[in-house]
């Protein structure tokens, strides 16, 4: 599991972005904070923290001076900006401070997922270690530059592509393009085409099972799961 800090000076907010990052597959909330103080205090003595879903204006400091401060003291968590802050001054501050997005309120619940998301593929890729061709250096990069999610090709539905996402991250095992097609009502031929849609973007999986005759099998798994 990936372990969030979320912070905001608003409490209802804190809450809300709270609850999106436990909807996420592979989050989950290790604690809220409403302060610039509050935050380091909890970077200090939360036992494990993988990264910090931060406010900019915060009422003790900004956002931008609690990244300053983390670095100071050898905090090296990860840090992404959920703020209404939209000058560019301080989006150039959070780049040059090493945040890896920059989400601008208000935004929906697909806007933060879409960024956490493209945060976990980031993770498994670096997590894999060794040395990187450059295909593999510009996915990396690809992905801490990542949008909120990939355009639909055109005669795609976004609501059609929510059903097949939501079997998907629902599963406790890879379903083939028949049983996404049973739990959504779709056409085979239908959940096939989003599931390879989702393939292409990296938001999906594919694995091949092996039976005793025919080709192998076509199976898929939500990318967060993997």
């Amino acid at each position: 599991m990936i372990e969030v800090l979320v912070v905001d000076d608003d409490v209802r907010v804190a809450r809300v972005n709270a609850a999106y990052v436990e909807k996420v597959p592979g989050f989950r909330v290790a604690g809220q904070a409403h302060t610039a103080t509050e935050a380091l205090c909890l970077l200090e003595t939360l036992p494990r923290l993988d990264l910090v879903l931060l406010d900019h204006y915060l009422p003790d400091d900004t956002g931008i001076g609690v990244v300053r401060e983390m670095r100071r003291r050898g905090h090296q968590t990860d840090v992404i900006m959920v703020t209404a802050a939209r000058d560019v001054s301080t989006v150039q501050a959070a780049m040059r401070h090493g945040a890896l997005q920059y989400l601008v309120k208000p935004f929906a619940f697909s806007g933060l997922r879409g960024r956490l998301e493209a945060y976990a593929e980031l993770r498994r890729t670096l997590d894999g270690g060794g040395e990187a061709e450059q295909a593999e250096v510009d996915r990396i990069f690809a992905a801490l530059s990542a949008p909120t999610a990939p355009g639909l090709p055109k005669g795609h539905s976004p609501t059609t592509a929510d059903l097949v996402r939501r079997s998907l991250t629902g599963a406790d095992q890879p379903l083939s393009a028949q049983e996404i097609a049973e739990r959504t009502g779709l056409s085979r031929q239908t959940a096939q085409r989003y599931l390879k849609l989702l393939e292409r973007t990296g938001r999906a999986r594919l694995s091949l099972r092996y039976g005793d005759v025919g080709r192998p099998e076509h199976r898929y798994v939500w990318a967060a799961r993997v």
